[in-house]
């Protein structure tokens, strides 16, 4: 059993931030990499950031210099710090996990949280 539970979206004006975050709970042995995707009307999921258990992220072109993902370990928290928004932003993001439920067992990337809407308004 586990739950990721994201928070932060809301309405905000172009050049404006939000902060995202997101929680897993539950009944798990480990996660290894966090990630943020995000999903516009008519559009594919896209994978906005991935961070390492580490620490270390990688972003996608679009959003490099302006957002930034971070975790607290001793949390199950994965954050995304949203800066300079712009209307193309405007999407709902989803949590995702790689998580590993028992000792042995593969890791799994499928976990996902029930999205946050995140609108930007010119």
């Amino acid at each position: 059993q586990v739950q990721l539970v994201e928070s932060g979206g809301g309405l905000v004006q172009a050049g404006g931030s939000l902060r995202l975050s997101c929680t897993a709970s539950g009944s798990f042995f480990s996660i290894n990499t966090m990630a943020w995707y995000r999903q516009a009307p008519g559009k594919q999921r896209e994978l906005v950031a991935v961070i390492r258990s580490g620490g270390s992220g990688d972003y996608a072109d679009s959003v490099k210099g302006r957002f930034a993902i971070s975790r607290d370990n001793t949390k199950n928290t994965v954050y995304l710090q949203m800066n300079s928004l712009k209307s193309e932003d405007t999407a709902v993001y989803y949590c995702n996990a790689n998580i590993q439920m028992r000792p042995g067992f593969s890791y799994r990337n499928d976990y996902w949280g029930q999205g946050t809407q995140v609108t930007v308004s010119s």
